[in-house]
């Protein structure tokens, strides 16, 4: 039987048991041994009558191990008993450690020419037309499941990756590898050419509408098929207005003060949406935002977005997506966009805000699968 290491601390290494020993519901108590240097399994408990383990259990408990820095400290064969709150606590922490990963992707690695790791995952039909999705600032790969866990994968080959210093991928602390174009080109292309891609159709959110646009500027637009600006930025010009109060927050987003940093991403997700998100959905979006390091959030900031020149010789089909209640990209982004970009389409969304695939994803799937039929005729 094999138990779940899930980490070290002062006191030593603590071993969980096997989760097929837990039935979801039921208050048993769990002992555990404290011994230097193996598991050990408890005697059979003893049912009782009209007890949790019912009369006559076969059940054998496989208790858990700290190891206390090479000392005895009496500790040797000491049976200690849980409280509830305890085992509650135990049983969240062991069903995240022994989680089985989803299988609906396939998750593969590329290494960029400066040297980093990107996480890449795979998911969809793997001979449908290609779609590469890029995520914005402090964000991750899984801001996209609205899209890959849809119907889109039935017909499409959908591409997402963290971004360097996001997610699973690498994260150096060092600002020079977010303040070049170059790099964030690089990053695309790799994640392109490590997964042979053909031509894909390129899907930006936010940030990851400069990052297309460093692709653009570096690359061209020879390797891909289309683009799909996503309430994306493509100008960093003062003198226009462009940014409402949620870019505001990207600032102290990036604080070393852990408090002034959580506070500014917690409000930052409450003004990426027009309706506020559900539970669920804003704690899952909290969550991978703080895996971006602040040091990596500030060396993001302060890049300035100069494109006008790639946009103005882009010639494939591009849709420019953006919701009309924004308030961290204004619409006047999505305008400045549209116009640079011969032939462009805008997409408009009434009730929604920063995350328009997230809103409304029905709608925005739908138009991102007619932009790839599209991209994909010529």
């Amino acid at each position: 039987m094999k138990a779940a290491e899930l980490g070290r601390a002062g006191m030593g290494e603590l071993v969980i048991p096997d989760p097929s020993l837990y039935r979801a519901g039921i208050p048993i108590e769990i002992l555990y041994k404290m011994n230097e240097t193996e598991l050990i399994e408890a005697p059979k408990p003893k049912g009782k009558e009209g007890g949790c383990m019912g009369r006559g259990s076969s059940l054998r408990v496989l208790l858990f191990r700290i190891s206390v820095g090479g000392k005895r400290r009496g500790l040797r064969n000491k049976i200690v008993s849980i409280s509830l709150i305890s085992l509650l606590a135990i049983l969240v922490l062991h069903g995240l450690a022994m989680a089985q990963a989803p299988t609906d992707y396939k998750a593969q690695t590329v290494r960029t020419p400066d040297g980093l790791s990107i996480s890449v995952q795979e998911w969809g039909n793997p001979a449908g037309p290609e779609i590469l999705f890029i995520h914005g600032f402090a964000q991750s790969h899984l801001s996209w499941v609205k899209q890959t866990r849809s119907d889109l994968a039935k017909t499409f080959r959908m591409i997402t990756y963290d971004n360097r210093g996001h997610g699973e991928s690498d994260k150096p602390f060092d600002p020079s590898y977010y303040k070049e174009s170059k790099r964030w080109a690089d990053e695309v292309q790799t994640v392109i050419d490590g997964l042979k891609l053909k031509r894909p159709v390129l899907v930006g959110w936010s940030y990851g509408g400069r990052i297309i646009s460093d692709y653009l500027t570096i690359y061209g637009q020879e390797k891909i098929s289309g683009i799909n600006y996503v309430d994306a930025t493509t100008n960093s010009d003062p003198n226009l207005k462009l940014f409402g109060p949620g870019a505001a927050l990207l600032g102290p987003m990036g604080s070393d003060n852990l408090e002034v940093n959580i506070a500014a991403t917690r409000q930052f997700l409450r003004l990426c949406t027009a309706a506020p998100l559900s539970q669920e959905d804003f704690e899952m979006m909290l969550a991978f935002n703080m895996v971006c390091p602040a040091k990596v959030r500030a060396g993001m900031s302060g890049r300035t977005a100069q494109y006008g020149a790639a946009l103005s010789k882009v010639r494939i089909p591009v849709l420019v997506t953006h919701g009309k209640d924004e308030q961290v990209v204004l619409g006047a982004m999505a305008e400045y966009t549209a116009n640079a970009i011969q032939g462009a389409r805008l997409s408009w969304y009434a009730n929604a805000g920063h995350c328009t695939f997230w809103e409304n994803p029905q709608r925005f799937n739908t138009e991102l699968a007619q932009l790839v039929k599209e991209a994909n005729v010529r």
